[in-house]
């Protein structure tokens, strides 16, 4: 029997096809820009149960619209609940896989007026300065109203399973170097193979959808 030609076209194919799960565009942020819907809810299955996500694009248009992209495509699966401040807000959205978060570091979006308030789980962008919105949000614990003039801007709320956000872990607490949780520079380069060798009672996500 003849054995069938192996060609460099298909050779080539065979290298490129995206890992089993993992869309082939997740690394690419210019891929990733659908519009969301005027409200979409976002369901987070947890290492501690399942929170749901309710989102208002008319609060913060960019944000939400960055947000369904990243849940849609798979962004949040595995990611870890990194920085768990008790009273204050629980943070996560960095990428386990250093290859996919790098871009994303560099895909900044613009600020959204702030429109809501920060009360009690409200979710909102982390944020380095004006315009430098990525990929990393938060859970407000408590009423964080002092935030809404740092321009921080919600663009949904927790409607279902708050009592699953409130028990996160959070005995790591803030992170390096002011506290002795995560240091954000090596989850970066070094993904969940830190996160687990040094920190592994962190919560994580196991899975993300938009919900139909």
């Amino acid at each position: 029997m003849r054995r069938p030609l192996i060609t460099l076209a298909l050779l080539l194919a065979a290298f490129a096809t995206p890992a089993l799960g993992q869309p082939a565009n997740l690394a690419s942020p210019a891929a990733l820009r659908e519009q969301a819907p005027p409200t979409y809810k976002a369901k987070f299955d947890t290492s501690k149960g399942v929170f749901v996500i309710e989102v208002n694009r008319d609060w913060a248009p960019l944000g939400a619209d960055r947000f369904y992209n990243l849940v849609k495509n798979g962004f949040y699966d595995n990611v870890r609940f990194f920085r768990v401040i008790s009273g204050f807000m629980v943070q996560f959205g960095i990428h386990g896989d250093p290859a996919i978060s790098a871009p994303w570091r560099a895909a900044q979006i613009k600020d959204d007026p702030v429109k809501q308030s920060n009360k009690r789980g409200y979710i909102t962008y982390a944020m380095a300065g004006p315009n430098t919105r990525t990929s990393q949000v938060f859970i407000n614990f408590g009423d964080n109203a002092s935030l809404d003039s740092q321009g921080f801007s919600p663009f949904g709320r927790v409607v279902s399973g708050m009592n699953v956000v409130d028990a996160l872990n959070a005995e790591y607490g803030e992170g390096a170097p002011r506290g002795r949780g995560p240091d954000q520079g090596r989850m970066q380069m070094e993904g969940n193979a830190y996160l687990t060798k040094d920190f592994g009672k962190l919560d994580f996500v196991k899975k993300a959808t938009i919900e139909k």
